[in-house]
């Protein structure tokens, strides 16, 4: 589609210059990543890949006539008002040394605030080889709370887990096979039918134990380890 003909990608981080390589491996013509303050005059379409408070600052620098979008999973379109507005946030962590392979595969959440800025972002979750799917703006806080329980606070969550293992003396690598197998029966079956353990089991003596172990060893850490417990029991 001709609003795809030139592609300005605004902000420099990690997720800039990933899409900035991807979509040049699709064959797309991409000019950046350009700084936060460039206007991008003369794009057909910009990407603004930017922190969310400074969305509405880089996207009012842009000039007048392209489609704008930009990358926030947790923000509206109202941000990049008075340009013909879409979003596209790559359900995908980005690290520093991502290829250009990166996205291929992950989810992708768009909107757009017409049919033709929707349709552009949903060509360009195709042209990286993303699966798109429709978030609208007032469903967009819940999507990235979401997504951050999934990813954000799962990696939390590890890092208690190997805090506590080490004072039994075992390494996180011994460990990640079974964080690997969880998420993996998760993603094929579902939380209720995927879970396993002590709490699954009813075995309410073996949590016991480890509760009193959590407190000795790791004593800040019992919050957490009563909640997860308590909300463990409930998908039970």
């Amino acid at each position: 589609m001709r609003e795809l003909d030139s592609i300005a990608i605004v902000g420099a981080g990690r997720l800039g210059s990933a899409l900035t390589a991807a979509l040049a491996a699709a064959g797309h013509v991409v000019r950046g990543p350009l700084g936060r303050g460039a206007d991008a005059r003369g794009a057909t379409t910009v990407l603004l890949c930017v922190p969310d408070g400074e969305i509405a600052g880089a996207a009012a620098r842009i000039a007048p006539g392209p489609l704008v979008g930009h990358c926030s999973g947790a923000t509206g379109l109202d941000v990049l008002a008075p340009h013909e507005a879409f979003s596209l946030h790559p359900l995908m962590t980005v690290p520093a040394d991502a290829g250009a392979a990166v996205l291929r595969g992950a989810g992708c959440a768009v909107d757009g605030s017409t049919a033709r800025a929707l349709a552009a972002a949903e060509t360009l979750a195709a042209a990286l080889g993303m699966r798109a799917t429709r978030v609208a703006d007032e469903d967009r806080a819940a999507y990235h709370a979401a997504a951050s329980i999934a990813s954000n606070f799962l990696v939390t969550l590890e890092g208690a887990a190997e805090r506590l293992a080490a004072t039994a003396g075992v390494d996180r690598a011994l460990l990640a096979p079974l964080v690997r197998a969880a998420v993996e029966n998760w993603a094929a079956r579902g939380a209720e039918d995927a879970l396993t353990g002590p709490i699954a089991r009813g075995d309410e003596e073996t949590v016991a134990r480890q509760r009193a172990a959590v407190e000795e060893r790791a004593p800040d850490l019992l919050p957490l380890f009563d909640a997860l417990t308590d909300a463990t029991r409930a998908l039970v």
